[in-house]
């Protein structure tokens, strides 16, 4: 166990460092170019670079469980009914959030979907389970 010298050595050190710390802890004002303030618009001038890039969206018809024995069992031409009827609408997700509904269209050979509603954020986004 250290002696109380070396104790009342440790907290004069302490001391001495808060003291000069203290001593070289200036604040100074700072002024800002035109060129640097403009590089620091903030989101308004960044926000161009995120309307570029391209975001997965899901698109969840419907919803089954399937026992695994069951599952290995399908094959070509086997019917899996899901837990929405055929007039219920689709539901958008972006990552795991609901952002949309809308119904199922056929456009030029491929499917497609018809917005019928954006949700507003927070209103019923239940996680992807599709």
């Amino acid at each position: 166990m250290p002696d109380e010298s070396t104790a009342q050595t440790v907290e004069e050190k302490t001391d001495q460092n808060q003291d000069a710390e203290d001593s070289t802890t200036q604040a100074q004002s700072v002024e800002f170019s035109e060129a640097a303030e403009t590089e620091n618009a903030g989101a308004g001038a960044s926000i161009d670079i995120l309307l570029d890039l391209n975001v997965p969206v899901t698109v969840a018809i419907g919803r089954k469980e399937v026992p695994v024995q069951r599952l290995l069992q399908l094959s070509p031409g086997s019917v899996l009914k899901l837990d929405k009827p055929i007039t219920a609408p689709a539901d958008l997700y972006l990552k795991d959030t609901r952002f949309a509904t809308g119904s199922i269209v056929v456009v030029e050979d491929r499917f497609a979907v018809r917005i019928k509603e954006i949700l507003s954020p927070g209103a019923d986004a239940a996680p992807n389970k599709a």
